[in-house]
């Protein structure tokens, strides 16, 4: 690879001119005249009952996926405009017209979904047959059903109307919160004024002090912004759970874990083993806060470095190694990452401005990635990099998939981020020069262990038990506090001394509109991807076209439906989850004997 690597991504590629493109402006204005096009000719569309009735959807849903695609393509360019520059309030207003936008998409997919519901048997069963379908049935069979379980078409176009500048609009407030936040640092005499995104990449210093005091102003800032917080959660809230109400669904799971493509009885043996299994992980705890020389850890100390081993990568020496393991095992991966870094699709640069937090969005009709993050030379950033190339790999491989067959959910999306992030971070704990050098690796890797069992753990107890409030009333800051408080010492066993009250109002994941519990998908992709690692390390090189097979029938089919096909395992008994904590509970053994 070239050195040194660009830190700034290449958006010009899709639209020149940024927020001000002409280019994109015309884009826009050619997806609204497709998806009105598509609206005309579902409203001219007779209920089909025959297999030869049955072709004519065939245009409609031609039209259905290309606008699909090009949504994406708008979507993913305002959102990377936006993350980069939060001052480009330009950017921000272009984000709002693609919300609108994708309201009419949306509401287009309603009419057509009703049409499915109501379709004769014949020509139901036609469509499913037709060679323009074959890749696509799964998605057809699952819209189907959905919209049975949904409100009248014309209610639910409302709904999709009125959410542009009311559930979406509270989630653009947050963001509007986010970008005047600003944390006060003092760095070699001179007071910074940091960025989210700046401030939380500093809370992994290896001091201390440090760590405590910049927490300290963390959680005030917060406590100031805590209003705004409190307003958008509680409306975003409100929305689903009114939402929920008038459809009849009664559980709180229910849409998430439909989105998901996984049942009830799968999350509860995923939670189940891992409650049953967090013993190691205290003790873990107590170990890192011996090693820290304190006697218990806060919440500021749980990701903090450990030992004289503490490693920092350049960006160009974290491209290397991030290449140089995805080549161990996928050499298709490996130059597809190559691409991403020589070619401008990361933008990594620390700087203010930024957005806090990473992400990996697609250009479907570019059949390009972009990737977003802030770099700063830690193990946890290069661990960061690769779980977004991961990411980016991942729709790589299903660009030539039709638009259906690319909407993949956000756990499986999370097990290809989560596996090429293992790949990395095992291979270079395997390659350690030191005993010092393995046991700071091997603590960053078990880091992640404990953010997937129990951060994550915590988002979805507070999540959970927000909403069961909510449904009461308005949940005010205090109250707020307290249950975030309460689900972290759940989530932890009580092993910390200190924790962060206002998570629920720092954490971007609770305002995010388009997937309700933005939390339990990660935890599943972790462990889901530690069974595939497992079984690439028995395989070798022959796993990697088993690897792409899997990662392209994502979105065609259940997340239980893809662990028998391609794993040969049940997602709904504890036993693959077992399986897969005993390897994140070997790291810790590990760990604890090196450390005695």
């Amino acid at each position: 690879m070239q050195s040194p690597l660009p830190q700034t991504w290449d958006l010009e590629r899709f639209f020149a001119g940024g927020s001000q493109s002409e280019a994109f402006a015309r884009f826009l204005r050619q997806l609204e005249t497709n998806i009105a096009a598509l609206r005309t000719a579902l409203k001219e569309l007779r209920v089909p009952n025959t297999a030869e009735e049955a072709t004519a959807l065939l245009p409609t849903l031609a039209l259905l996926q290309k606008a699909a695609l090009a949504l994406r393509e708008a979507d993913s360019f305002t959102a990377c405009l936006a993350a980069a520059n939060q001052n480009d309030k330009t950017a921000v207003m272009l984000a709002g017209k693609v919300k609108a936008i994708g309201a009419e998409y949306a509401t287009a997919q309603t009419h057509f979904d009703d049409l499915l519901t109501r379709i004769g048997e014949e020509a139901w069963q036609a469509l499913l047959a037709h060679p323009e379908t074959t890749e696509i049935r799964y998605p057809l069979v699952e819209r189907k059903l959905l919209a049975a379980d949904k409100l009248p078409p014309e209610q639910e176009a409302l709904v999709n109307d009125l959410a542009v500048d009311g559930y979406h609009g509270w989630g653009e407030s947050y963001n509007t919160t986010v970008s005047k936040f600003r944390v006060p640092y003092e760095e070699n005499g001179e007071v910074l004024q940091l960025s989210a995104g700046q401030a939380a990449n500093r809370m992994h210093s290896p001091d201390r002090k440090v760590r405590q005091k910049l927490f300290r102003s963390w959680e005030e800032q917060w406590a100031e912004h805590a209003d705004y917080c409190a307003d958008a959660l509680n409306h975003l809230g409100g929305f689903r759970l009114k939402l929920y109400e008038r459809r009849g669904w009664e559980d709180i799971h229910k849409e998430p874990l439909a989105i998901n493509r996984m049942t009830k009885e799968t999350l509860d043996a995923m939670w189940g083993v891992i409650e049953g299994g967090k013993d190691i992980f205290v003790r873990y705890l107590e170990r890192k806060a011996k090693l820290l020389g304190i006697p218990k850890l806060s919440w500021y100390d749980v990701d903090a470095p450990v030992g004289e081993g503490s490693l920092e990568f350049s960006y160009d020496e974290g491209a290397q190694l991030i290449v140089e393991q995805f080549r161990r095992f996928s050499p298709r991966m490996a130059d597809f990452a190559e691409r991403a870094f020589e070619n401008r699709w990361i933008e990594a640069e620390d700087r203010p401005g930024k957005r806090p937090g990473g992400f990996c969005t697609s250009f479907p009709i570019a059949e390009e990635t972009r990737i977003f993050m802030t770099y700063a030379g830690t193990a946890s950033n290069v661990a960061t990099l690769a779980h977004e190339l991961g990411h980016g790999y991942h729709q790589h491989v299903m660009n030539d998939l039709p638009a259906l067959a690319q909407e993949y959910a956000m756990n499986v999306a999370e097990t290809a981020s989560t596996f090429a992030e293992m790949v990395v971070a095992d291979a270079a704990v395997k390659a350690a020069s030191s005993e010092a050098e393995r046991i700071t690796l091997l603590e960053d890797k078990i880091q992640r262990s404990v953010a997937f069992y129990m951060n994550i753990h915590a988002r979805f107890i507070f999540e959970t038990n927000f909403y069961e409030e909510r449904r009461r009333g308005l949940v005010g800051i205090e109250r707020l506090n307290e249950l975030m408080t309460a689900a972290q010492k759940q989530a932890f066993c009580e092993a910390l001394e200190e924790y962060h009250p206002h998570f629920w109002a720092s954490k971007l994941h609770f305002y995010i509109t388009e997937v309700p519990f933005y939390n339990f998908p990660y935890t599943f992709g972790y462990m889901f991807s530690t069974g595939l690692y497992a079984e690439a390390l028995r395989r070798g090189a022959a796993f990697e076209d088993q690897y792409v097979a899997l990662l392209r029938d994502t979105g065609r089919m259940t997340v239980e439906e893809l662990a028998r096909k391609h794993l040969g395992v049940d997602l709904t008994k504890p036993d693959f989850w077992q399986q897969a904590l005993d390897l994140s509970v070997a790291d810790v053994h590990e760990f604890l004997r090196l450390t005695e």
